[in-house]
């Protein structure tokens, strides 16, 4: 698990239909570490996969992040091990395909105030191991563009999409424009009714690490529970 630039805790399917559909729609399998061909959709895949493939598909529990100077991997693999023993798994409704600020991913439906909490346990718990932002990654976030609020979450937690603000998503497109998101809706529309869990029940989250190259690889999988 060394030699990654950031490390993650993310949402990863259990479901292997399910996470069969993500790996083959966004062209990247994190566990196996390569591409793998798009459906034969009559879309440009490559095109409106080509940000959220490196990540792989996922909902972010704590976002990318670098190791603090003088931790190591293997105490942040003991931690998360020790964390997720002492959690108990969350349900969800179900999800649906909504578009966020022009892509569209899919989101949860009905209450998902148990799901906000965990995710805020999980940022918390493990955010001694989080490198202090550098003025380039806040500049990246685009500070002038976020509201007082998420300014403080961002500098506290080192995103500002988190705790009170956090909004559990799987991401399954770049943004594109009206047209295109309407033809992908409707793929989506028939593809997904059999594939999607209801209810979708976490009983586990995942260690990923980004890789020099840019691509997201699925680290390890820790239960809830033990």
């Amino acid at each position: 698990m060394q030699g990654f630039k950031r490390y993650a805790i993310y949402y990863a399917p259990e479901s292997a239909v399910f996470a069969d559909f993500g790996k083959r729609w966004l062209g990247w399998d994190p566990l196996a570490g390569c591409d793998v061909p798009h459906p034969p959709y009559e879309l440009p895949m490559d095109e409106i996969t080509r940000t959220p493939r490196k990540y792989g598909f996922h909902g972010t529990i704590k976002p990318p992040f670098r190791l603090a100077r003088g931790v190591d991997i293997g105490a942040l693999h003991a931690a998360a091990t020790a964390l997720m023993a002492g959690m108990s798994p969350v349900r969800v409704e179900a999800l649906k395909l909504k578009r966020i600020g022009g892509f569209l991913a899919l989101v949860p439906e009905g209450d998902a105030t148990e799901l906000k909490s965990m995710a805020g346990k999980v940022v918390k718990a493990l955010d001694a191991f989080r490198a202090p932002m550098t003025d380039a990654d806040i500049a990246r976030r685009n500070p002038a563009r976020l509201s007082d609020h998420q300014l403080d979450l961002l500098h506290r937690w080192g995103y500002p999409y988190v705790m009170d603000e956090f909004r559990f998503h799987l991401t399954l497109t770049s943004r594109v424009s009206p047209e295109l998101a309407e033809r992908t809706r409707e793929v989506l529309d028939t593809t997904l009714p059999d594939i999607l869990p209801r209810p979708l029940k976490i009983r586990s989250l995942c260690l990923f690490g980004e890789a020099d190259d840019g691509n997201f690889h699925m680290l390890h999988r820790y239960p809830f529970g033990g």
